[in-house]
């Protein structure tokens, strides 16, 4: 599902109030949340937004479970932290336990910390595949979410649920696209003009998953929705019809 919103700002207000409804649904139906959160700077407003009133009231931050899609391998302090990024933005403003913001350490060389967020997984869900009930990803100029790059051997991986994954020398932590599908929702956030050629080769291209990686991520659910403003979107559709889309 295409939600075309107005602008950025919209986006990132549709974007924080699907978290906060999906949050409302999961505690009431079986007592707990589990989100995925997308690094880069796409989501920070959207982690803004649910940090204060009236979000931030509506979320019972005690049953909240946050995870993270990717991770680049810097400590959490550094200003190119994913964990870091969303703790300034968001986490850090609000009650939710410490011992329930499972970052990927990425202090740690990419392959120790992929095999220790993989065991914390699967700890967290007692050996069973993850089924997040959320995740938000964001799409990168190349085709590339969270850190599956094009051509990445992490793309096709059916077997780890956390890889080792590199953009150019960055070494970076990514979870896998089987794991990610096994999600219950997950929502693409696409801001800006220069996302455009791509958002179009990604929902009406060729497929190919190696090229495009975020062509991999085709939840079981089926719940995908990808929440684009207008200069994402001016590719997808005549710029008459724009206002139409939903």
């Amino acid at each position: 599902m295409i939600c075309l919103l107005a602008n950025a700002e919209e986006v990132s207000i549709a974007a924080a109030e699907l978290v906060a409804a999906q949050a409302e649904k999961s505690i009431k139906s079986k007592g707990d949340f589990s989100i995925v959160l997308a690094g880069g700077q796409t989501p920070r407003r959207a982690y803004e937004l649910l940090a204060r009133p009236p979000l931030s009231l509506r979320i019972e931050w005690a049953r909240v479970h946050v995870f993270w899609s990717d991770e680049r391998c810097v400590p959490p302090h550094d200003s190119a932290s994913n964990y870091r990024m969303a703790f300034d933005a968001w986490l850090g403003s609000v009650s939710i336990p410490t011992a329930q913001v499972h970052r990927i350490r990425g202090e740690l060389n990419p392959r120790e910390a992929a095999m220790e967020y993989q065991a914390l997984l699967k700890d967290h869900f007692c050996n069973r595949p993850p089924r997040f009930d959320l995740v938000l990803l964001g799409l990168g100029g190349d085709g590339h979410t969270a850190s599956l790059f094009p051509h990445s051997s992490a793309i096709q991986d059916r077997l780890s649920w956390v890889a080792e994954a590199n953009s150019g020398d960055e070494p970076r932590v990514t979870l896998t696209p089987s794991i990610i599908n096994q999600a219950a929702t997950v929502a693409f956030v696409v801001t800006g003009s220069a996302k455009a050629g791509i958002l179009y080769k990604v929902l009406h291209g060729p497929r190919d998953k190696l090229r495009l990686p975020a062509q991999a991520i085709e939840p079981l659910s089926a719940d995908l929705r990808w929440f684009v403003d207008r200069m994402a979107a001016t590719k997808l559709v005549p710029r008459e019809r724009l206002d139409t889309v939903s």
